[in-house]
């Protein structure tokens, strides 16, 4: 594990990101982790590949931002966030984020609260290959809706 944030073409170990995150600490009584995976349909419809795209530099600065936030907001002592970029197949690994905590409920909470910046906020482009051709991806009202009970709103909502 080099760092908080990696993003990334290639896959990665979950038990190994863990047991990196884990390494040396002692104070550490819970881990919580939520593993994104390509689906093979969306919109009622087919997906054959996803293709993410993403401006280095800046989409690391960003969840860099976001973890400070969830550092700030929860009593947490580990945290790392993996997104892969490039294309990707259904069923294939697109984003980890893992937490650790003394207790369990600081990390289900900032997991949680990170993954929902991630899917709305996060410098990502999403492309779906479908049968009726290749669509860009928007966040979901439910996405928003999800981060405005963390106190954070989309612009213009």
């Amino acid at each position: 594990m080099t760092g908080r944030v990696s993003i990334q073409t290639g896959d990665f170990d979950l038990s190994a990101e863990v047991a990196a995150l884990r390494r040396g600490d002692g104070g550490v009584g819970a881990v919580c982790t939520f593993v994104g995976t390509v689906r093979d349909h969306s919109g009622g419809e087919s997906v054959a590949t996803m293709e993410l795209e993403h401006y280095p530099g800046m989409t690391e600065k960003a969840i860099e931002g976001m973890i400070d936030e969830a550092c700030r907001r929860f009593d947490i002592r580990g945290v790392r966030v993996i997104h892969r970029v490039g294309l990707l197949q259904p069923a294939d690994q697109i984003v980890l984020v893992a937490v650790t905590s003394a207790h369990r409920g600081e990390s289900f909470q900032a997991c949680e609260f990170l993954m929902d910046y991630l899917k709305t906020q996060a410098p990502f482009w999403k492309k779906e290959l479908t049968p009726e051709g290749a669509r860009w991806v928007d966040a979901r009202a439910a996405d928003d809706a999800a981060l405005a009970r963390w106190g954070i709103h989309q612009p213009n909502t």
